[in-house]
């Protein structure tokens, strides 16, 4: 729904899978343990560690609607970012396992 591209989904020997998805600038690398795994908790505030996965669209607004319609979870609706410099419009949203996943616009200051 993000439109990354399946490169390679495989399992391993352990059981475990493995899937590559094409950002476009980048690549996602995800594991599933053969026992499904429980749904990813936050990282606290006071704690170091990854907490969200960022990905650029040209409108969020779209995207997220797009998103919601489809009952994605929502996490904070679209609003314009602190990072002025950087983004222009961001919205939160959590992914099926619970994962936060940021859309974000790009700022025009920082396209041109």
């Amino acid at each position: 729904m993000l439109g990354l591209n399946l490169a390679l989904r495989k399992t391993m020997a352990n059981g475990m899978q493995v899937a590559f998805l094409d950002a476009g600038g980048g690549m996602l690398e995800v594991f599933a343990p053969p026992g499904g795994a429980s749904r990813a908790v936050d990282v606290p505030d006071d704690t170091a560690g990854v907490r969200h996965l960022t990905f650029c669209f040209d409108n969020v607004d779209e995207t997220f609607a797009r998103l919601e319609q489809a009952g994605v979870e929502i996490k904070e609706r679209p609003r314009f970012a602190v990072h002025s410099e950087m983004l222009n419009r961001i919205a939160f949203v959590r992914d099926p396992d619970g994962i936060i996943v940021e859309l974000a616009e790009r700022s025009q200051k920082r396209q041109g």
